[in-house]
């Protein structure tokens, strides 16, 4: 029986990953992490009181925290100064692997955090049950 050639945004899946995969991947990945990095400052932003939002402040802080345990894989319990959450969350998101933003994009997007973007990554599991109806996963 042969194989089906699985192609996605026009690039072949191949295992191993292909150099055209790593390449994809990688600018999809600049853009996931600058809108992390946006969805970061906005709750900082909301949490310190700089701008008037729905949900205020206390929303804010639940976003910025959200957001946080999602690249950092852990929580800031309380004692923890808002600039500092903001500093070690984006540490981590400059030094995300590729697999780990995939994933944690998907989470954060289905949560109302981060906007969709126009491609997704490939050769991982998919999450399209989070982008089957915004064009995530063309």
């Amino acid at each position: 029986m042969a194989r089906v050639q699985e192609i996605r945004y026009g690039i072949e899946i191949t295992k191993p990953f292909s150099n055209e995969m790593y390449i994809h991947n990688d600018k999809v990945s600049i853009e996931m992490k600058s809108n992390i990095k946006d969805a970061i400052e906005e709750a900082f932003r909301r949490a310190a009181g700089l701008v008037a939002a729905d949900g205020g402040m206390d929303k804010g802080e639940e976003d910025l925290q959200e957001i946080s345990k999602a690249i950092c894989g852990y929580g800031f319990g309380n004692g923890y100064e808002l600039a500092d959450i903001v500093t070690e969350t984006l540490y981590d998101l400059d030094n995300i692997a590729n697999w780990s933003i995939h994933q944690e994009y998907g989470w954060l997007y289905k949560n109302g955090l981060v906007p969709v973007v126009e491609q997704g990554m490939i050769g991982f599991t998919s999450f399209d049950i989070y982008f089957s109806t915004d064009g995530y996963n063309n």
